[in-house]
């Protein structure tokens, strides 16, 4: 779900610079001197200090090149990704929680589609993949953690913010830790939970609260405590080196009919309660994971 690093078309990129740059070792994998090459990088700069821009490093054809620019759709659906969690926080500040839960499960959607909107246009850009990592931070680390807090932690005191916490910064180390091992780890499979689906399980769990009140006035400490146990497991699941199937190639392969039959029964089971359907897709993909990093050490 992150724009990652391409080759750009070469209208939108500038060699490095004059043919000094191409013939320097620094520009060639494997790029032998990196502080010389951000140096020259820098040179090459034209600020004027009113401009507004983006000045980036990419490879074309095997050389390093100056891309300047963004590619407006995917960095656009970031963007309404990045709103949709600052009003989840806004909502979740004001007593809001429902609408907070709802424009979180709005940022999860929008994170997988810009993504995908960068591989079918080819704009994926270094500044791309920062931009995604951050925006996903407020929606999947922050505003998550700031709903949990208002909804159900506030009470606790310290403990409340600190289990809070424990799940913003698993969030911070879970999106810091895929950014350096990207090309490095299987993309069939995600290394702990993804942040996504982590909120996802923190959301759909205050959604069916709020859906089945009829029994949490009598068991107002108990829901409590249940709600830092488990915000602090999603948060533990993010940093975690339980694998999980990321379906990035779900779309490539045939599959056997049953799979669409089935794939239609459980949208009919989520449709007749959708908050607790979510819920619980979400608690059974988190716990294939677990079974299947144990079944594969036995």
């Amino acid at each position: 779900m992150t724009n990652k690093q391409p080759p750009s078309s070469q209208s939108e990129n500038t060699p490095l610079n004059d043919g000094l740059l191409q013939d320097s070792a620094a520009t060639q994998p494997p790029f032998i001197d990196e502080h010389e090459f951000n140096i020259r990088l820098a040179d090459n700069d034209s600020y004027d200090g009113l401009t507004f821009e983006v000045i980036e490093a990419e490879v074309a054809e095997g050389k390093r090149v100056v891309s300047r620019g963004v590619y407006l759709a995917p960095n656009l659906i970031t963007t309404l990704s990045l709103l949709s969690g600052f009003y989840s926080i806004l909502a979740s500040t004001q007593g809001e929680f429902y609408k907070a839960s709802l424009a979180i499960f709005l940022s999860a959607i929008l994170d997988g589609a810009d993504g995908r909107v960068a591989r079918m246009l080819n704009a994926q850009s270094p500044f791309g993949e920062q931009y995604d990592s951050l925006a996903d931070m407020l929606a999947f680390g922050v505003a998550p953690a700031i709903l949990i807090y208002s909804f159900a932690l506030q009470s606790l005191g310290r403990i409340g913010i600190g289990c809070a916490f424990v799940f913003t910064a698993c969030a911070a180390f879970r999106l810091a830790r895929f950014n350096v091992q990207v090309g490095i780890v299987d993309k069939k499979y995600f290394v702990g939970l993804a942040s996504p689906l982590a909120a996802i399980l923190v959301t759909s769990a205050v959604m069916v609260t709020i859906d089945h009140n009829e029994w949490v006035g009598q068991y107002d400490t108990a829901i409590m405590l249940l709600f830092a146990a488990w915000v602090v497991t999603c948060g533990l699941l993010m940093v975690s080196n339980v694998k999980y199937y990321s379906f990035k190639e779900f779309d490539k392969k045939k599959v056997p009919f049953v799979v669409l039959i089935v794939g239609v029964l459980v949208m009919s089971i989520v449709l007749y309660d959708i908050p607790v359907g979510i819920l619980a897709i979400g608690v059974i993909y988190a716990l294939s994971g677990i079974v299947t990093t144990l079944r594969m050490r036995l």
